[in-house]
């Protein structure tokens, strides 16, 4: 049962309170509240620490990973040309993933006391809490169970010499976006195309927050038609 006019308490964990709003949980998860840290999560401090992450460890753990992926493919007699094409690719399949993954299951209305909670925990506590600093990037823990899966679905539909290359190339694709969201949020950049990306994603946490998925680019926000208007086009 969903509490008449419940109201959250950001003094307490807020994981297992947001359930309780309902349908008023879409409402109050995109009215952002701008601080530098975010409230606690859970009562425990292991459940607690999971939740939290420095940007730089995004680098530190995974580059490692994609470097070797990367030279499996080179020691398994793929050439150098090669590799760097299966790369690429696999950048590229991540921009469709980040902006599939951001449109359709960071964006999902909920509104049952499992589904708020499980988007909170997603995405939602990013549009709620938008510059808490050690909420930004996507913990290891949970990168590491995602990668399994992702990692079976390129073994299958790759060959086994450019399945790591592939691996590598989306694995490398994530850390670009992950630290590319750091940055549009923290960061001030002074050189246009930057400053111009920090505007666009600013933009879909506080003024139009059904369009502009892209997180490291808007191409695929043009070619699937979630561009947002400027206000100018709007004004006319």
């Amino acid at each position: 049962m969903v509490a008449q006019g419940f109201t959250v308490d950001l003094d307490k964990p807020l994981v297992y309170q947001v359930g309780h709003l309902g349908e008023a949980y879409q409402e109050w998860v995109h009215q952002p509240i701008v601080s530098k840290e975010g409230p606690r999560f859970f009562e425990s401090d292991f459940w607690e620490f999971l939740t939290r992450t420095v940007w730089w460890a995004i680098p530190t753990i995974w580059l490692p990973v994609v470097c070797y992926s990367i030279s499996v493919s080179i020691h398994m007699g793929r050439t150098v040309p090669e590799v760097a094409l299966m790369v690429v690719f696999g950048i590229f399949i991540w921009t469709l993933m980040e902006y599939t993954l951001h449109r359709f299951l960071f964006h999902i209305n909920t509104r049952s006391y499992w589904g708020n909670t499980i988007h909170y925990l997603l995405h939602g506590c990013h549009h709620k809490h938008p510059m808490d600093g050690l909420r930004l990037v996507f913990p290891p823990a949970a990168t590491a169970i995602l990668l399994v899966p992702f990692w079976n679905l390129i073994k299958l539909l790759a060959t086994p010499t450019t399945a790591p290359a592939l691996f590598g190339g989306g694995l490398l694709g994530y850390v670009m976006y992950d630290v590319t969201h750091y940055y549009l949020h923290h960061g001030q950049p002074t050189v246009e195309v930057p400053k111009n990306l920090k505007k666009y994603h600013l933009n879909h946490h506080f003024r139009i927050q059904n369009k502009g998925f892209g997180i490291t680019s808007s191409f695929w926000d043009k070619v699937f038609g979630t561009l947002p208007h400027s206000k100018s086009a709007k004004n006319r």
